[in-house]
């Protein structure tokens, strides 16, 4: 089945976010009272992390982060001292009770065997995905009763997406909108992450498009085990970024960059191969990743060399 590509889901995640405000309103728990103290929170999982940051909340609890661990490094600072329950996967039930949270925010993706315990805890606003960054947000302003600051943020990056649209557009001229992946190369094979993923969201918004197999594929990344395979990628727009930052990976890629199909393909051939930094783009999950994703691609617009 071929992808939905969105170019303005703004709009509608406003909308969402108005009918959460009427809900919250006409139901709102004694723990999420307006006015009332500061709610000590415990986030699960990373864009519920960043969300909290962007909201200028700072959690009593979070889980380690997936590289640059304990915590990535753009959310380092603000939660230096914040303490950690553990992995995102398998977060400690005792270190969460112990740290006496109003509201723990968690995912059904990761936490939907664990939920019944966690609302044993606390109440849980429980995700349905780690990636949905506009949603997070939205359900995360409601509930820590930081609304008109999620609007405002929603709002801001709405016009920063259609002013940074406008200048690729000028920047490509005739040749809008190119194709564009986004590959991660890891130690042993490389993932192309699909327009589902929470970086195809970003680039789908600003109207890059996508080659035939990567709409038709299905999930949020394809593994691609073979460099014989490594067609099936071909764009005009190479985003890659390394898994981890180790000899093997590295070897990986540059083996990549040798073959001759790597050198065969459109990004290559035209020099528009741009390293970008993956934890933004595949692991962050917040709207706070979502914008330092809109700094790498800034750079793009503003390349000498777009031809």
């Amino acid at each position: 089945m071929k992808s939905e590509i969105r170019h303005q889901p703004s709009r509608r995640t406003l909308l969402r976010l108005s009918l959460g405000l009427l809900a919250f309103r006409l139901c709102t728990p004694a723990w999420a009272q307006p006015g009332a103290a500061p709610l000590r929170v415990i986030t699960l999982f990373q864009g519920a992390t960043d969300s909290a940051v962007a909201l200028d909340v700072t959690p009593c609890g979070i889980v380690d982060s997936w590289s640059e661990k304990p915590t990535y490094r753009y959310l380092r600072t603000a939660l230096e001292h914040v303490p950690h329950v553990g992995l995102e996967t398998q977060p400690s039930l005792e270190d969460i009770v112990l740290l006496k949270p109003d509201v723990i925010v968690a995912s059904l993706f990761r936490h939907q065997r664990i939920a019944p315990l966690l609302k044993q805890i606390a109440p849980v606003v429980m995700l349905d995905e780690v990636s949905e960054f506009k949603e997070t947000l939205l359900q995360m302003g409601v509930a820590l009763h930081r609304q008109q600051m999620a609007v405002t943020l929603l709002q801001q990056w709405q016009r920063r997406v259609a002013q940074l649209r406008g200048q690729l557009q000028r920047a490509f001229a005739g040749h809008w909108p190119p194709t564009v992946a986004v590959l991660e190369i890891r130690e042993d094979h490389v993932r192309s992450h699909l327009p589902a993923s929470f970086a195809g969201s970003v680039l789908n918004e600003l109207g890059f498009s996508w080659n035939a197999a990567s709409q038709a594929a299905s999930g949020a990344s394809l593994k691609i085990t073979s460099k014989e395979s490594l067609p099936v990628v071909n764009a005009d727009i190479f985003f890659v970024f390394m898994r981890a930052d180790s000899q093997a990976v590295q070897q990986n890629y540059e083996s990549l960059l040798r073959h001759p199909l790597w050198q065969q393909m459109r990004a290559p051939q035209r020099q528009q191969v741009w390293q970008v930094d993956g934890v933004p783009w595949s692991m962050s999950g917040g709207i706070m990743g979502a914008n330092l994703m809109l700094n790498d691609i800034a750079r793009l617009a503003a390349a000498d060399s777009i031809s």
